[in-house]
């Protein structure tokens, strides 16, 4: 059986949060929390957010056994980008892209 939980449009870089995303994909849950606890990036507190949220709906079907649950898959999708201007040198202005993702976590048991 699996869980999935889905958090949309979270004010970080999808490059920034696909790194965290790759170090716990195919870890059990109980180790993919811990490491994420323990490690200084933002994105690792968005991820583990949504990990505990995953755990929380597996917990609500009877027929799922929390604790032999691992991070099957987790997708990092860009959303929509937030755009700014910058005013630059000699009347011009530059674009800012401020980037939001979209992060779907699924677990499953062994």
């Amino acid at each position: 059986m699996e869980s999935k939980a889905v958090a949309r449009f979270i004010r970080i870089s999808p490059q920034k949060a696909r790194l965290v995303a790759d170090v716990v994909r195919g870890q059990d849950v109980e180790k993919a929390i811990n490491t994420l606890r323990f490690m200084p990036k933002k994105g690792a507190r968005i991820i583990r957010k949504v990990i505990e949220s995953a755990v929380a709906n597996a917990s609500q079907n009877e027929t799922i056994d929390v604790d032999t649950l691992y991070v099957k898959k987790i997708n990092v999708d860009g959303g929509p980008m937030l755009k700014r201007m910058r005013p630059r040198a000699m009347g011009r202005a530059t674009k800012i892209l401020k980037r939001t993702s979209h992060i779907t976590v699924v677990l499953e048991e062994q």
